[in-house]
């Protein structure tokens, strides 16, 4: 029986004084996570927590982060991570979705936790903080005061395991709920797909909370025993300083984080020989910036991973020689252990240069959404995850997620794939960063508007964006409208919120 909290004690068991945990100048080997782990997990069942419970975290990417999410699963707590930038309604949604029973927090979110209150958290919710908070007990303090005797892990593979919230790009964000067999299928997954190998270093940089940095690099990084170098936040000078002094090998990034190291100029005087795989998912990255990271980066294996928060997150990638071969595409095969389909609007297989529904089956799929079985029937028929990603297969078997189904533009009568348009735009020198949605059009249906982030005194007109789209995709595809933004909406995973963007734009009359 393999669970996520028996991983650390067989590691550390393994290789006991190795390195497990690195934050901020602190250093944990694997005997002294695994006993600190245990200690904390001990306050929690003293407080009542019970296999089962679930136990909601908002806090930043941290050393204590890492043993509170290992202590609540020591404890049998199904974890719930909460986005750290979430106002006080969405934490109170969340808490209240999820029938949590403790809420932990860290001290400098605690304005966030008293706004939830105000909009009425349980009465009975524990709340516990990561540090010294007024009012508020201290975790860790009462940590310290427990013996580091060993809790036994209660829970078995089919015990749920966490409350994987979706980034609610479309609307209130639904608990994907994952048992330990599926986390731990996409841990051996990941293992096997990225080429992960026992005394790795990772360099977590991406946000904890979200499926992506702690189902493809925490966990299945603690199971084979990596070193977890962790920082708070993404800084790109720090990050290039961390590669070097910790001889980092592994990392994950969302593609914007990929494209601000690329602008560093230190980045090709760095010694970054011992950095083996770079990993990048969580949103499209622009054909240009693949070439421009592999022509800066040409020792490290770029992996691209499309996948989503109810698969694992799992999907589809492609592997070092795939992203150089077609660097604008998304994935050549479905990931280690999953099954893919591109499907027409009838469920059909499409044949190559079809365009159709990304479908994904396997082992490390949800369960389903947590106490939503109308939503769960809906995205998973026969088997079958529904992404809601619209895929082109082409000839060579490559597949291009080309947009969602909800951000498809029709304009003339035509679909317009904004992914497709964005990678275009992102071709010229000047554009930072872009996001292509459609606006309401009296006569065409839909206008193309590209809303777009500059590069430092950079400039350019909608007719240039236009020439320079204009030799990648079809007229028919090119932006009508340029707005130019200081920055575009992003959740914390990377992924725009075009909805926000498409709230800016009234309708043209």
């Amino acid at each position: 029986m393999v669970t996520i909290g028996s991983t650390l004690r067989s590691t550390a068991a393994r290789v006991p004084d190795r390195d497990a945990l690195v934050f901020e100048g602190t250093r944990r080997t694997y005997r002294e996570l695994d006993e600190e782990v245990d200690r904390v997990a001990r306050v929690l069942i003293e407080r009542g927590v019970r296999p089962g419970d679930r136990l909601a975290l908002l806090a930043p990417n941290s050393d204590r982060f890492v043993v509170t999410f290992y202590a609540a699963h020591r404890a049998g707590a199904i974890f719930v991570p909460v986005n750290p930038a979430s106002a006080g309604p969405e934490v109170e949604y969340i808490v209240r979705d999820s029938g949590a029973s403790v809420l932990v927090f860290d001290p400098a979110l605690v304005g966030s936790v008293t706004a939830a209150g105000q909009c009425g958290l349980p009465a009975e919710l524990d709340l516990l903080s990561l540090g010294t908070c007024p009012g508020h007990e201290d975790l860790f303090a009462l940590a310290a005061e427990q013996p580091a005797d060993p809790v036994e892990d209660s829970a078995d593979s089919s015990d749920d395991a966490q409350i994987l919230y979706t980034s609610g790009t479309t609307g209130n964000p639904k608990g994907a709920t994952f048992d330990h067999h599926r986390v731990m299928w996409e841990a051996v997954s990941m293992i096997s797909t990225c080429g992960m190998q026992d005394g790795d270093r990772f360099l977590h940089v991406a946000p904890l909370y979200h499926s992506a940095e702690l189902c493809i690099m925490l966990i299945p990084g603690t199971l084979i025993g990596v070193t977890h170098v962790v920082h708070r936040s993404f800084d790109p000078a720090l990050v290039l300083d961390t590669l070097e002094s910790e001889q980092i090998t592994m990392l994950f990034g969302a593609p914007t984080m990929y494209q601000f190291l690329a602008d560093q100029p230190s980045l090709v005087v760095r010694d970054l020989s011992h950095w083996r795989t770079a990993m990048f998912g969580a949103a499209p990255m622009p054909a240009a910036a693949v070439e421009r990271l592999i022509a800066a980066l040409p020792h490290v294996n770029l992996i691209q991973l499309c996948g989503q928060t109810e698969a694992g997150p799992n999907g589809i990638f492609s592997n070092r020689d795939q992203v150089r071969a077609r660097p604008d595409a998304s994935g050549r095969q479905a990931i280690v252990g999953m099954e893919c389909r591109v499907v027409d609007d009838s469920g059909e297989d499409v044949g190559p240069g079809g365009v159709g529904e990304l479908l994904l089956r396997g082992e490390s799929l949800m369960k389903g959404y947590w106490n939503r079985p109308d939503a769960t029937a809906e995205t998973i028929v026969d088997g079958w995850l529904h992404t809601g990603d619209i895929c082109r297969v082409d000839p060579d078997g490559y597949m291009t997620v080309v947009d969602r189904l909800k951000d498809l533009i029709i304009t003339g009568g035509r679909n317009v794939y904004s992914v497709e348009v964005e990678g275009a735009v992102a071709a010229h020198p000047s554009v930072a960063d872009v996001a292509v949605v459609g606006r309401p059009h009296p006569e065409y249906g839909e206008s193309i508007v590209a809303a777009v982030v500059l590069r430092d005194n950079a400039t350019v007109t909608l007719d240039e964006l236009r020439d320079t789209a204009g030799e990648r995709i079809a007229r028919y595809k090119l932006p009508h409208e340029l707005v130019v933004v200081d920055q575009l909406p992003r959740n914390a995973s990377g992924k725009l919120l075009k909805r926000e963007i498409r709230r800016t734009l009234t309708p043209l009359s």
